[in-house]
């Protein structure tokens, strides 16, 4: 289990990270720190929400409901941000997430619209787009990405998107991630003017990067949680 002590200097020496990497761009820039528990426990999430973390994403439905309801006394935002199959979708809906990350598809979508619709309930999400074009990552193609987009906005009216998530290139290139996180940006700044506000990427390896490119939602793992 991580410590008050760790949990403390985990968070400090990330947010003096993050804030390093957003001055660079802005001072005005705002990054938003999700906390990514998968590998963790709930005593490890409440140790870090103890210090100051308050967002928290899990990338499966079963493991948010069981950290969702032993820290169901903290008003933790909890974020969905795994590969969500069709069979787990009432599941999470009934968790109630505050953002889901990961609509990779038009057909989740529609899938995701019929079931909130019939539970008379809404969904913010953030569509997942695959920048680096890796049969390895789910996620719409970049060419497709902004026509997807208007297309879940005008005919799925249950899903509330708010903007895009991508997950950096899987390699040891620098400009090659950094080649996707600018497309994603790109397609993000074509969005906004439709009311996209996230722009979700970057995590432990390359958040500085993704920061630098443009994100303002980073999925933070490894960097938060250690020993």
């Amino acid at each position: 289990m991580i410590t008050k002590e760790q949990a403390t200097k985990n968070l400090d020496t990330l947010i003096t990270k993050v804030e390093a990497a957003r001055l660079r761009v802005s001072h005005h820039h705002i990054v938003k720190i999700i906390g990514i528990s998968k590998y963790s426990t709930s005593e490890d999430v409440q140790a870090l929400y103890e210090v100051g973390q308050r967002a928290f994403g899990e990338n499966k439905v079963q493991d948010l409901k069981e950290k969702s309801t032993t820290l169901d006394s903290y008003p933790i935002e909890w974020h969905f941000v795994g590969r969500l199959q069709k069979n787990k979708i009432n599941n999470l809906i009934d968790l109630n997430p505050m953002l889901m990350h990961s609509l990779d598809s038009l057909d989740l979508a529609q899938e995701l619209d019929k079931k909130l619709k019939a539970k008379k309930k809404t969904m913010s999400c953030l569509l997942q787009i695959n920048s680096a074009r890796e049969d390895s990552k789910a996620g719409v193609m970049p060419e497709v990405a902004v026509e997807t987009y208007k297309n879940i906005l005008e005919n799925y009216p249950n899903i509330k998107l708010k903007g895009v998530m991508s997950i950096g290139a899987h390699s040891e290139d620098r400009n090659e991630i950094k080649a996707s996180f600018d497309l994603t940006k790109k397609i993000y700044d074509e969005l906004e003017p439709l009311g996209a506000r996230y722009c979700s990427m970057g995590m432990s390896s390359d958040f500085e990067l993704a920061i630098a490119c443009g994100s303002n939602m980073i999925r933070v793992g490894s960097s938060l949680f250690k020993n």
